[in-house]
Formats: structure tokens, sequence, C-alpha cells
């Protein structure tokens, strides 16, 4: 006799749903990218962190883009 293995799938983790990956976009115009992890239940608008901008050389804010 035969033994069968059956593979269950297992659904997606729940951290992938509730701290999705985000791209924030510099507002110096430099058109410079960040990207991070956003906890929705926590901050469900959009994020806006101040980190620092190379192109620039300073630290500006960096706006959520979806």
């Amino acid at each position: 006799m035969k033994t069968v293995f059956v593979c269950c799938t297992v659904p997606r983790m729940a951290r992938d749903d509730i701290r999705p990956v985000i791209k924030l976009r510099s507002t110096a115009g430099t058109g410079h990218t960040d990207v991070t992890r956003e906890n929705r239940r926590n901050d469900p608008d959009r994020l806006v962190l101040r980190t620092d901008d190379p192109v620039v050389g300073r630290r500006v804010a960096f706006r959520e883009e979806r």
C-alpha cells in the first residue's frame, strides 16, 4: 500500500496584513524614496517620517505614497 502525503497550504501570515511594506517619498522634491513597515492598526493614516535625504544632505519629511 502506498502512503500519500497531502501538503496543506498555510494561509498568509497575519504579519503581512498588519504590517505591510510601504514606500516613502521625499518632500524635498528630489525623488528619493525610502522603504519601511507600517502598523495599520496603530497608524491608519498616511505616515510621515523625518529621515535623511542623501541628495539634499539634510533631514526632510518623507510621506507615505500609496
